[in-house]
């Protein structure tokens, strides 16, 4: 029982002050942080009836964003779709990938994640296949910043954890060495996290963990932060009611036991970016599920933190019955910071931070 109570009280403390109202208030675009907060293209005439899961990266023509979009998740239909941002607007959004290449029958797709390495093209992983628990991972590149794509490549399987998936639903790092270090997951036998490193822009992988076994946490969809010292968090969704973490203090060959750190959790995506000024942010839903609003994924938040333990929620970028999920943090050359979610399960909004405001 006490170790039961360690793992709850820090959720405990955090989920009160998001029933209460005592979180900031929902930003206005050209208001304090924010400068800017729209979709990605409008409710009306989308290109899909349903999206959900975008990504971003930076390339040298402007930032890219990716999700995946068809009539519903999981239907065969879904593909993953790309827009530029072409001198602060959103180009039309553009079918690049669908399960269908190379199978017996065509797939959904799931999770797309954009990543550009210093000496690489831009990389386009995503997932294919029936569900969570049996898909498999997909790579393609692009040489011209997301305008064209090469043909898709499967990623291929691994012992540990049966099929690569790369990065499950958040971005990679790139170590000293150059080489990818991917925060991953898997379904199959448990929520348990893994990672995928590649030392060859992604010809060949190696397995690290599962560092979790999936009964304590639950946990899944890591993302990595980085600390002056060289140390390593990871901050994932978990069906704990908490977001949980992990540390490596040898760049991320082995991990600590997993813990509830101090921000609630709905069992819902995550993203966090470590900041130029050496701070962290991380972007999440700050609840729990149950019926009283605000819960689940109606209220969407950011928090920052200096050492990665003590969290101060700072942002509420949603406040309202809906769905506002799986969000993804990035910091540009400007050092703006970018953010994308589901909105509604309709479309994909974007929202630009300035990290000197808070």
């Amino acid at each position: 029982m006490r170790r039961l109570l360690l793992v709850l009280l820090p959720v405990l403390a955090t989920t009160a002050p998001g029933r209460d109202s005592q979180l900031p208030a929902p930003i206005s675009a050209g208001k304090d942080a924010c400068l800017g907060s729209a979709l990605i293209y409008p409710l009306d005439n989308r290109p899909t009836p349903q999206c959900h899961a975008s990504t971003l990266a930076e390339t040298p023509t402007g930032v890219v964003a990716a999700w995946f979009g068809g009539t519903r998740e999981g239907h065969r239909d879904v593909g993953i779709w790309i827009s530029r941002n072409i001198e602060g607007k959103w180009s039309k959004p553009v079918l690049v990938a669908d399960g269908s290449v190379g199978e017996e029958q065509q797939y959904p797709c799931w999770n797309p994640v954009l990543f550009l390495p210093q000496d690489g093209p831009l990389m386009l992983f995503y997932k294919v296949g029936p569900s969570p628990s049996t898909w498999w991972g997909v790579v393609r590149t692009s040489a011209d910043n997301a305008r064209s794509w090469s043909a898709p490549r499967k990623l291929g399987t691994n012992n540990a954890i049966g099929h690569l998936l790369g990065p499950v639903k958040n971005k990679p790092i790139q170590l000293k060495d150059e080489s990818i270090l991917c925060p991953s997951s898997s379904e199959h036998d448990g929520w348990r996290v893994h990672f995928e490193i590649s030392r060859d822009l992604g010809k060949t992988w190696q397995v690290i963990g599962p560092i979790n076994d999936g009964k304590k946490f639950a946990a899944i969809q890591p993302s990595i932060l980085n600390y002056p010292d060289g140390r390593m968090q990871v901050m994932c969704r978990s069906q704990q009611n908490a977001v949980t973490q992990s540390w490596s203090d040898d760049h991320g060959r082995t991990w600590s036991p997993m813990s509830a750190s101090n921000l609630p959790n709905p069992n819902a995506g995550t993203d966090a970016v470590s900041l130029k000024d050496g701070r962290q942010l991380i972007i999440y839903n700050h609840t729990v599920r149950g019926d009283t609003f605000p819960s689940g994924r109606n209220m969407l938040n950011a928090a920052i933190s200096s050492d990665g333990k003590d969290w101060k929620p700072i942002l509420t970028l949603e406040r309202a019955q809906g769905e506002y999920s799986y969000p993804a943090v990035i910091q540009t050359k400007d050092l703006k910071i970018h953010i994308t979610y589901t909105y509604l399960r309709q479309s994909v909004k974007h929202v630009v931070i300035d990290p000197g405001k808070f």
